[in-house]
């Protein structure tokens, strides 16, 4: 992982195994975990705040472009992200794959399993699935998908202090209140 173009905001947590290879940067409450990979050897990958990447996701660049993910995504198990845009707010499902100059709109959802082919573009608010995937309907899920998020972030501060329990108790039930009445409200 040692690299001088890493760009790892202090309070980003990273699980052991993960391997950072490259220009990448990660923004302010991210978190990256066991076994994902991210390389970077010709272009840029630039990951905002309160971003997470889930357990064996493969983050790759393109030869022509750079991989940009948002902030308060979920990139989920098992996916790959090769090349593209993914926009604030997005929750990528599951084992799917979103490939070279594709871009997905803020407060979507990509499936799980869904295959996005290259150059594809998608609105804002679309739930995208399929093989190749297309819109299955309209529904902005930017405050879902910002609250999975926070689970992330409250997961990973929980773990880097050895606590592997984070979303159990009673002080989580009052935790997961105040802050679903937050994202709620936007604020």
């Amino acid at each position: 992982m040692p690299s001088d173009l890493l760009q790892i905001h202090p309070s980003v947590w990273i699980a052991p195994g993960v391997q950072l290879y490259g220009a990448v940067t990660i923004g302010e409450g991210s978190s990256v975990w066991t076994n994902a990979v991210m390389r970077a050897e010709c272009h840029a990958i630039r990951i905002g705040r309160m971003t997470n990447v889930q357990d064996f996701a493969m983050i790759h660049v393109a030869y022509d472009r750079e991989t940009v993910i948002g902030d308060f995504c979920s990139i989920t198990h098992h996916c790959t992200i090769h090349g593209c845009a993914i926009e604030d707010d997005v929750l990528v499902g599951i084992n799917a794959t979103v490939m070279d100059g594709a871009v997905i709109g803020r407060g979507s959802i990509v499936a799980g399993g869904a295959f996005v082919k290259e150059n594809s573009v998608f609105p804002p608010g679309s739930i995208i699935a399929g093989v190749p995937a297309k819109v299955v309907k309209p529904r902005d899920a930017a405050r879902e998908n910002r609250l999975n998020a926070w689970l992330y972030h409250r997961n990973a501060q929980h773990y880097r202090d050895g606590n592997h329990r984070a979303w159990d108790g009673p002080e989580f039930e009052r935790w997961y209140a105040e802050i679903r009445e937050t994202v709620a409200r936007d604020a």
